[in-house]
């Protein structure tokens, strides 16, 4: 299933046009170095939101980053659902939009996401892809289940214009 193009381990890049999809989520704009302070507890209400307004979650977790960090990361974190929400708390109406991007999946812990995206945008730029700085991970496994973090598998969607 994986081609090493180059370290670390992310499948072949694809380029496909995705399909809008409805979500629940939370913006935060937070430093980098406080993204382990702020993930857990942000999934947590949002999941509470989702499941106690009886909505299903159609797709997994996913972080959607308005811009490429900086100092900053300037995101969404939330979950694909059936159905708009209600507003609750910090936990608002959003969508993963309907856009063409270069798509791999890293395999690996996730403090190797921190490489994986650059080999990812090496690819992009190699292969003459338009960038706009816009790109989320979907996390398709879950690390309560999958107890080896060499075994995580997270999804990268990198815009292309």
């Amino acid at each position: 299933m994986f081609n090493t193009i180059t370290e670390p381990m992310i499948t072949t890049p694809e380029v496909i046009t995705t399909k809008e999809a409805a979500t629940a989520a939370i913006p935060l704009v937070i430093p980098g170095r406080d993204m382990p302070k702020y993930m857990d507890p942000a999934i947590q209400e949002v999941i509470k939101a989702i499941t106690g307004q009886g909505i299903a979650i159609t797709g997994p977790m996913f972080s959607y980053h308005h811009r490429r960090p900086s100092d900053t990361f300037d995101f969404e974190i939330g979950f694909p659902v059936l159905q708009a929400i209600r507003p609750e708390g910090r936990v608002i109406n959003s969508k993963l939009p309907a856009v063409k991007v270069v798509r791999s999946v890293y395999q690996g812990p996730y403090e190797g996401l921190a490489q994986a995206w650059p080999a990812l945008q090496d690819w992009v730029r190699k292969n003459g892809h338009g960038e706009t700085g816009k790109f989320w991970e979907s996390y398709l496994n879950n690390p309560d289940e999958v107890k080896d973090p060499k075994d995580y598998l997270t999804e990268l969607n990198w815009i292309v214009g």
